[in-house]
C-alpha cells in the first residue's frame, strides 16, 4: 500500500505536467545546491520549473496524464524540466548549461514535446531554433514584405498623376499671366 506522502507526491507531479507544453529528462550528477539553484532560476525566466522526484512516481504521473517514455530515460538520478511557454527557450537553458558543464554535471537524455519523445539529439536541435515571438516576426516579415511592395507601386502611380496635374497647373498659370 503507497504512503501518503508518495500519494501526496504523485499528485503534485500530475498538477505540474498538466498544461505543460514539454518535459525534458536529464540526469544529474555532482550538481550543488548553488548550481542548481541558478539553473532553476534560469528556468524560471523561461517559463519552466524543474523538479526532483523518484522515477518510478514520475513514471506514474505520466501514465496519469497519458504520456509515456522509454524506460531507459527513467533510471538514474533525474531531474525534470517542465516547460510551461515555449519548449525552445527551456531546451535553450538546458542546452547551454549542459555546453557550460561540458556535460559533467547535468547529461540531456531527452523530452517529451506534442505527446512524442524526443532524444538529446533532437533537443540540442530544439535549442538551436529561434524561439517562438521571433519565428512569428520573420512570418509576419514574409508576408507583409509583399503587401508592402504593392502599396508602393500603386502609390507610385498616384504620385505620377498628381506631379503630371500640378506640371499641368502650373503651365496653365503660365499662360494665364
Amino acid at each position: 500500500m503507497p504512503s501518503k506522502a508518495n500519494i501526496q507526491e504523485l499528485q503534485k507531479l500530475i498538477e505540474t505536467l498538466q498544461g505543460a507544453q514539454a518535459v525534458f529528462f536529464s540526469e544529474y550528477k555532482g550538481l550543488t545546491v548553488e548550481q542548481i539553484g541558478e539553473l532553476r532560476s534560469k528556468i524560471r525566466e523561461a517559463k519552466g520549473i524543474m523538479r526532483v522526484a523518484k522515477n518510478t512516481l514520475f513514471g506514474l504521473a505520466l501514465k496519469e496524464v497519458g504520456l509515456s517514455v522509454p524506460e531507459e530515460v527513467l533510471s538514474g538520478p533525474n531531474v525534470f524540466t517542465v516547460a510551461y511557454g515555449d519548449p525552445v527557450e527551456v531546451a535553450k537553458v538546458l542546452a547551454n548549461y549542459v555546453k557550460a558543464t561540458r556535460g559533467e554535471a547535468l547529461k540531456l537524455k531527452g523530452a517529451l514535446l506534442d505527446k512524442r519523445f524526443i532524444d538529446a539529439g533532437e533537443v540540442n536541435t530544439l535549442a538551436t531554433l529561434p524561439t517562438r515571438d521571433v519565428l512569428l516576426a520573420q512570418v509576419f516579415s514574409a508576408m507583409e514584405a509583399p503587401i508592402r511592395g504593392l502599396v508602393t507601386v500603386l502609390s507610385g502611380t498616384v504620385r505620377g498623376l498628381v506631379t503630371c496635374l500640378d506640371q499641368i497647373a502650373k503651365e496653365k498659370e503660365k499662360q494665364a499671366a
